[in-house]
């Protein structure tokens, strides 16, 4: 739903564009947008892309809406649970005594059901009283409720079973087959596991997101480098919630392109020829391969001095595809978020200034909220 909204303004916004006169039918041409760029420096900054710009601009600060987010690096966990409040216990007690103070001659053991973990770990055992369990394992909280029992009743004997409570339980709110509360059934429990215990990712998200929710801390990565890399597969701890989400990330398309149209970003990092694939092409009939020009807006922070970014807060980057240095340099210039993809046309009769073919751009797609 929140891309057919974001396609709602892009329609809007191209549609005014087309009302106020400011486009004429059809792209504009590469030369003419170029020449016009250089001669209007003051206002727009224009790099051609090809090998030797491409590490300058690797170097510049970060557009559109950006993944901010830290993720967990994968640690070893142990293979046994360890109790928490919250937790219950079913314990079933044993004395072959005669004079037992638990048991009588017909029943040699005692069950003690649904013995809830307290807030502060404990839990209370007839003629012994509060035990503290927490952060024991099920076998250290038997022989500990055991040699307490012992005291009493010399020969007692204890079993105990343990079933997880919130404490030792993650969540799985969304974005897979079977959402719900997932108990961990040791300390190796990892988000992999959780997520193959909830059927998988839908399979309806675009380059999915996985968020991490622990304690007030949220973390956040890839679906894609979650599976591409081992040390991504952290552990889970108790309480955490996991949801997964689509990329929320876009770019635009406009002139002789293919389609015209918002466009979701469909795994981590876009090439500018990603973009292209993405929009199906350029228009043979129409497209002018040497004016792939791609509009970008970067913050007032970008051309601070001393920092490491363009002349101008808003640029225009060419690529020729009619070369190979262009066509190798696409294939490693990157797209950022909400960057907007130009296909020029071959020559036009009418002639346009930069402020109406670029400006506009810019200037509407700004106020918007789109660019």
């Amino acid at each position: 739903m929140k891309h057919v909204a974001k396609t709602a303004i892009l329609l809007g916004v191209l549609l005014t564009l087309f009302g106020c006169g400011r486009l004429p039918a059809g792209a504009p041409a590469s030369s003419e947008i170029i020449n016009q760029v250089q001669e209007e420096s003051g206002e727009f900054a224009l790099y051609l892309v090809n090998r030797a710009f491409l590490p300058t601009v690797s170097q510049w600060p970060a557009t559109g809406r950006q993944e901010r987010l830290s993720w967990l690096s994968r640690s070893q966990g142990a293979k046994t649970q360890i109790i928490q409040p919250g937790d219950t216990l079913t314990l079933q007690i044993w004395d072959s005594s005669e004079n037992s103070l638990l048991t009588t001659e017909t029943q040699r053991a005692v069950p003690l059901e649904q013995v809830r973990v307290a807030s502060n770990g404990t839990v209370f055992v007839p003629y012994v009283g509060d035990i503290s369990v927490i952060g024991m394992t099920p076998d250290l909280a038997r022989e500990r409720l055991q040699s307490d029992l012992e005291a009493i009743v010399p020969s007692a004997q204890v079993q105990l079973s343990m079933k997880e409570g919130r404490g030792n339980s993650v969540e799985l709110v969304g974005g897979v087959s079977r959402p719900g509360s997932y108990p961990m059934p040791d300390r190796n429990y990892t988000v992999r596991s959780l997520l193959s215990d909830g059927g998988g990712v839908s399979s309806s998200l675009v380059n999915p997101q996985i968020r991490l929710v622990r304690g007030n801390a949220i973390y956040g990565t890839s679906v894609e480098r979650l599976l591409d890399t081992p040390s991504y597969d952290t552990l889970l701890r108790g309480g955490d919630q996991i949801f997964v989400e689509e990329d929320n990330r876009y770019f635009l398309s406009f002139g002789a392109t293919g389609k015209e149209d918002l466009h979701p970003f469909t795994r981590d990092d876009l090439s500018a020829m990603d973009a292209v694939s993405i929009i199906g092409g350029v228009n043979d009939s129409r497209a002018d391969p040497k004016g792939l020009l791609i509009l970008r807006e970067y913050p007032a922070s970008a051309v601070s001095p001393g920092t490491r970014g363009p002349r101008n807060t808003r640029v225009v980057f060419s690529i020729d595809l009619t070369t190979f240095d262009g066509l190798f340099s696409a294939r490693n210039f990157q797209i950022n978020p909400n960057d907007l993809v130009l296909a020029t046309e071959a020559p036009i009769n009418d002639v346009l200034t930069i402020s109406n073919v670029i400006g506009n751009f810019f200037g509407v797609f700004s106020r918007a909220g789109v660019l």
